[in-house]
């Protein structure tokens, strides 16, 4: 498999000539070149996770995509056929293994609602958790993305995050807030956590491959 990072929290996997792409929101460039995409996950309904533009040129690139996502996904893009998923559930499209995790998103504020967000698990490989830490209990993973800045969040959250996964290999994600200056030093902190688990920091920019 290939993971390509795309801007802020929006990845593409490859296996197999076929493709899945996680979260392509707001901040994200674009995506107009999705022919072979198998699935999209949506792992909550903010913008710059999905939005209707995104997801359009999707499906109308691919008419019998699948997508998956918690019920508040599918409620917020009720023009499209969202599949609702839950903590829990498998789903196997195509090549690639789907495991969902969580449930909710982390708190931004206690004046704002906390809205449904999900993690997923690609292949036993793969796992991102979109705007949460919630970890996948018992499983070895392979490569994390890791979130670097957030308004949910400080970077000792998310140190203690990595330490706790104990990924092989971890990359940065939902970084778009952040300034050049910004990304070296959440990168350092990063690092940091992953090594104490003996892993490799990946500091991948949009557009960077790893294959896995």
């Amino acid at each position: 498999m290939r993971l390509t990072k795309l801007e802020h929290a929006a990845l593409v996997i490859e296996d197999s000539g076929d493709k899945l792409y996680i979260d392509p929101g707001s901040f994200t460039t674009p995506i107009t070149e999705s022919a072979g995409t198998a699935a999209v996950v949506i792992t909550h309904e903010h913008a710059d996770h999905w939005t209707p533009e995104q997801l359009g040129r999707i499906v109308g690139a691919n008419p019998g995509v699948r997508i998956f996502g918690p019920a508040g996904v599918a409620a917020a893009a009720s023009g499209f056929p969202v599949e609702t998923v839950a903590a829990g559930d498998e789903v196997a499209v195509g090549p690639f293994r789907l495991r969902f995790f969580g449930g909710q998103h982390a708190q931004i504020h206690r004046s704002i609602p906390i809205i449904d967000n999900l993690g997923v698990l690609v292949n036993e490989a793969l796992y991102y958790a979109g705007d949460s830490f919630v970890a996948p209990d018992g499983i070895a993973v392979d490569v994390l993305a890791a979130p670097a800045a957030a308004p949910w969040m400080k970077i000792s959250e998310a140190m203690d995050y990595v330490v706790e996964v104990a990924p092989k290999r971890a990359f940065p994600t939902h970084e778009m807030l952040l300034s050049r200056a910004g990304k070296d030093l959440s990168n350092a902190r990063l690092r940091w956590a992953v090594e104490q688990g003996g892993g490799e920091y990946l500091p991948l920019e949009p557009g960077d491959s790893i294959d896995f």
